[in-house]
């Protein structure tokens, strides 16, 4: 009985260690993420100096990101005795605008980390249990409702992104291009792609139909008709120009909306175009 009320109060004191914890908060004195390998293949530095055969190796890292969902993270540790953690990376001051902006599925932006060029990697998952999180300093990584929402959606983008055909990927190609060399410049169009809130692109009837109509959104901030001394159709005409319809892409048109232009269905039907998955399905990178 005693073994009983002794797991009994542990359990109490993991949980109360626990309930501030938040999906997206961090832990930066975590530096060390575990993933299993295989040493002769050496797909990473740290693999490839472990001796043959599956092996746990562990490599140094920016700290540790809670990405479990917030109310399995408080939810008694005897329900729930683990946690999912992802770890934080360094990157650019380019990179982590593409991050920000939700360009870069395969990472996503915390605000609250942002002045060290920090993100999450969301392709390393590691399982912890809930006592050792116990004993972690918590770092929020969001701060409003608006933030805490955005970094849920990168979650989930990175999980239900769609794979784009490859005749369309070959079809944007020269859109694609344009963007990411257009994008960090000092230019009017530079700006003006840094202004937009997102991409989409909708395929009816379906994207693997015979005939496909292909609509691009430009999706801008609310308060911004104009940019700088242009107006948007300036910058759409240009970026328009650089698709050209091909194989079963019978028709592309395309229009600068605002989220409120868009209605829910139009939105929940339609696709972000993401840098990171802009590549055809045989390219390993």
């Amino acid at each position: 009985m005693a073994r009983v009320g002794s797991d009994s109060q542990q359990a109490e004191r993991i949980d109360a260690a626990l309930s501030e914890w938040h999906q997206g908060d961090a832990a930066l004195e975590e530096r060390w993420f575990t993933h299993v390998a295989e040493p002769a293949l050496s797909l990473t530095p740290e693999s490839a100096q472990a001796d043959e055969g599956l092996q746990a190796i562990t490599s140094e890292v920016e700290g540790l990101v809670v990405v479990t969902q917030t109310c399995d993270v408080v939810r008694s540790c005897v329900a729930r005795p683990f946690v999912e953690a992802a770890p934080l990376v360094q990157v650019s001051g380019a990179a982590l605008h593409e991050v920000e902006k939700g360009r870069r599925p395969a990472q996503a932006f915390l605000p609250a980390l942002a002045e060290r060029k920090l993100v999450v990697d969301l392709d390393r998952i590691m399982t912890v249990e809930k006592s050792v999180v116990a004993s972690w300093t918590r770092t929020p990584g969001c701060g409003t409702d608006r933030e805490i929402r955005a970094f849920a959606l990168a979650l989930a983008r990175k999980r239900a992104r769609v794979a784009f055909p490859n005749d369309f990927v070959a079809l944007a190609s020269n859109l694609t291009k344009r963007m990411s060399s257009k994008h960090d410049k000092d230019s009017d169009e530079g700006r003006a792609l840094r202004a937009l809130r997102e991409i989409r692109v909708h395929a009816a009837p379906a994207w693997e139909a015979d005939e496909v109509v292909l609509t691009f959104w430009f999706i801008r901030g609310e308060d911004a008709p104009g940019f700088e001394e242009r107006r948007w159709d300036h910058y759409l005409d240009g970026w328009l120009e650089r698709l050209h319809t091909a194989g079963r892409f019978t028709s592309i048109d395309g229009a600068i909306q605002t989220l409120d232009d868009l209605t829910a269905r139009e939105y929940v039907e339609s696709d972000p175009l993401d840098l990171d998955h802009l590549s055809p399905r045989d390219d390993p990178a």
